[in-house]
């Protein structure tokens, strides 16, 4: 036991555990509890913690790191409630299996949703709180004392009237025994120590730092094979024929071999297996691929939109009588928004190892989602589920692109190394690959028309919304309801400013697109925030009303107690109705997504035709902040992934291929463009909510409305500067 005197039973005979069952700890070895475990020497207090006869507690996260931080707030509630030593704990990546590790109520494993922290806060804080419960029972029989006079400190137990006290390392093989509470007793908030504190660090941060922590392209293994795959240029195109003769000639190319997506080149190296694809000639058939340009696609959705091209609309949201409610032309104003298609553009492009067996296979990789990855393997290979194992890696972003229902990359992978004899096989794309594989926001067109009241409110809303629909053909169509998909028109369905309108016509269409598209980091969100609160604003402007003071007669009317809050928050900090100086606006935006109500307010000028925005203040009702420097970092970084496609995001396709590949052509926000962001945190009681993605949809309108203050002229497409 390196160290440490062996205490009581085996590892074997310890491996009694405890598993979490409906939010409850019931004890039970099982199987899938030894699949979970190492081999070091320890207690399985079920599926989500183990603690070691070294004092160390090791949380098991089911929820992936994707960048965002969120398994630090996970190890957070099982810390707090078992009273650990927080420099004592660490987060490991949970085996894919569904029946241990499902998200609640989506009965699948993966990480998305900004749900991480909502889904587990019950779960996690009574799996702490058990584990401290059994320790507790097991100090209390072995010192002889009551239980309820044991404390736990930092990982220590203590009994102040005989002096004692112990870690729990000491205590383990006792503490196993203990049957587990049925219901722990929770902690309340008053009495968090670690919870809502900035002591809840970052666990992978030194890793992350000094470049020890193991990526995808960190993966060596012996017999390992490189490879990179020729695609076609145009979505839905397929392999005529090719020509590998030269390839085969590059020094270090094993293999060329077609699969459904292309034409692989495998190699000893990754040099090596570029280089061969590079020397690869093949004739691609179109006859069933895209062809139109972006721009195309765009004014077919503003013809339909428009009502130009005929198409079946399906309400979402209707009241009231709109059949006369538009027949004042001067108080009507008409809003037009188009959105392009984005790339999520994630720092680490798809990659994937993958070693095929005699039986299912082992992927490693930065998984995103569990299931649907293991689902579309075993469906490949003809095994179960089960027989696809998955070493779930951290990722260098995904945006939402590392979980894809198709399991587009991981298949390659598998498709490639399974005819690889049992060697394994690293599949890489390149970044010209990851921008131009597809699997983008869909391009997407708002129109709305609102009749306003004598005060300039509205009174009437008819809205239409053409966007590719993101849940067809996934696990989760079963969102999509009378033709229409929740993810294409949340943001809108559900809006204060349409509960606040008395008549209202609301409706979407989803056309079908050969542009492969998903979602991307706060999903609908990033298109409908844009055209809501830009369309306040220009409602607020004509009737020569204050932006805040008629978002709050909104807020009042529509009972929108979180909006109000913010809004009133971030105004205050920002100092809005304070002068500013000439050449610079304010502008403010308020939304809702994932159960957080997020507010900006950007400063905002003009420089050489381009918007500069130099300071965001942010306000935020997340509920429970567990990590509040974390929270802070996620508005941070959502607010420049938000200004960096507001400003120049846009996926330019001409004859159906895509132009910008890399980030020469897909530019991002640089350093110097960055604005200083201040963020203020709601204090709250209520259940954490989404923190990942609220903060990345809300600076664009913000920005938007500053250039309404400034120049007068509204915003009617995006990106704002235009290559």
């Amino acid at each position: 036991m390196s160290g440490h005197e062996r205490i009581g039973a085996s590892r074997r005979e310890l491996l009694i555990g405890a598993l979490l069952v409906g939010g409850t700890l019931v004890v039970g070895g099982t199987p899938a509890l030894a699949a979970v475990a190492d081999e070091a020497d320890f207690v399985a207090f079920g599926p989500f913690v183990r603690i070691a006869p070294d004092d160390s507690v090791t949380v098991i996260a089911k929820f992936s790191e994707l960048g965002q931080g969120a398994q630090s707030g996970l190890a957070a509630l099982v810390a707090e409630e078992l009273d650990a030593d927080w420099s004592k704990v660490s987060v490991e990546n949970a085996a894919a299996d569904v029946k241990l590790y499902a998200r609640g109520g989506f009965g699948i494993q993966l990480t998305g949703g900004s749900g991480s922290i909502t889904d587990s806060w019950d779960q996690l804080r009574k799996a702490g709180a058990a584990a401290r419960a059994m320790f507790v029972s097991a100090a209390a029989a072995e010192w002889g004392v009551p239980a309820a006079e044991i404390t736990v400190e930092n990982g220590i137990l203590s009994h102040a009237g005989s002096g004692k006290h112990s870690g729990f390392g000491r205590l383990v093989a006792a503490a196993a025994k203990v049957t587990p509470p049925a219901e722990p007793k929770l902690k309340p908030a008053s009495a968090y120590k670690l919870i809502g504190t900035n002591r809840v660090t970052r666990l992978d941060a030194r890793a992350k730092s000094t470049g020890t922590a193991r990526f995808t392209q960190d993966v060596q293994s012996p017999g390992m094979l490189i490879a990179v795959v020729a695609h076609s240029p145009r979505f839905g195109g397929t392999v005529a024929s090719f020509d590998d003769k030269a390839a085969r000639k590059v020094a270090g190319v094993v293999d060329v071999v077609q699969i459904p997506s292309g034409v692989a080149v495998v190699a000893s190296n990754t040099h090596a297996a570029i280089a061969g694809r590079d020397a690869l000639v093949v004739q691609w058939n179109d006859d069933k691929a895209e062809k139109r340009s972006s721009g195309a696609i765009a004014e077919q959705y503003r013809a339909m939109a428009h009502g130009t091209e005929a198409v079946q609309w399906a309400p979402f949201d209707q009241r009231g009588d709109a059949a006369k409610a538009f027949d004042d032309p001067a108080r009507t104003l008409d809003i037009d928004m188009t959105q392009p298609f984005l790339a999520h553009a994630s720092m680490e492009p798809m990659n994937c190892v993958a070693l095929v067996k005699e039986k299912g296979a082992k992927l490693t990789f930065g998984c995103q989602s569990q299931t649907m990855d293991q689902n579309v393997i075993a469906a490949l290979l003809g095994c179960d589920p089960s027989d696809v194992e998955i070493e779930t890696l951290p990722a260098g972003g995904s945006f939402g692109r590392r979980s894809v229902a198709t399991a587009d990359y991981q298949k390659e992978a598998v498709e490639v190394a399974r005819r690889m004899k049992g060697r394994p096989v690293k599949l890489v794309w390149t970044r010209e690959d990851d921008m131009g594989g597809g699997y983008y926001r869909p391009l997407t067109h708002h129109r709305a028309r609102v009749a306003v009241d004598a005060a300039g409110y509205p009174s009437a809303w008819e809205h239409r919304i053409v966007t590719a629909s993101l849940m067809r053909g996934t696990p989760f169509e079963m969102v999509i309801k009378d033709g229409v998909d929740s993810t294409g028109v949340e943001g809108v369905q559900g809006s204060p400013y349409l509960k606040a309108t008395p008549v209202v016509d609301a409706r979407a269409f989803h056309p079908e697109t050969k542009v492969p598209v998903m979602w991307l980091r706060s999903v609908g969100a990033t298109h409908t925030a844009m055209m809501m609160e830009h369309a306040i604003d220009q409602l607020a402007h004509r009737a020569k009303v204050d932006p805040v003071a008629y978002r709050r007669a909104l807020y009042a009317k529509a009972k929108a107690e979180s909006h109000l809050a913010v809004l009133d928050l971030a105004a205050q900090k920002a100092g809005w109705g304070k002068p500013i100086e000439k050449g610079w606006a304010r502008g403010v935006a308020v939304h809702e997504c994932f159960g957080s109500t997020v507010a900006n307010i950007a400063e905002v000028s003009l420089v050489n035709g381009e918007p500069r925005v130099r300071r965001v203040v942010v306000a935020i009702d997340c509920g429970i902040a567990v990590a509040p420097d974390q929270v802070r970092a996620q508005m941070e970084g959502g607010i420049m992934y938000g200004l960096s496609y507001t400003l120049f995001g846009d996926v330019k396709i001409e004859d159906g291929i895509v132009q910008n590949r890399n980030f020469d052509g897909y530019r991002v926000l640089r350093l110097e463009e960055a604005p200083i962001v201040e963020v203020h945190i709601l204090p709250s009681t209520r259940t954490p909510a989404g923190a990942g993605e609220p903060g990345t949809p809300v600076i664009g309108p913000a920005v938007a409305n500053a250039l309404l203050a400034l120049t007068g002229k509204p915003t009617t497409a995006l990106p704002l500067v235009k290559a």
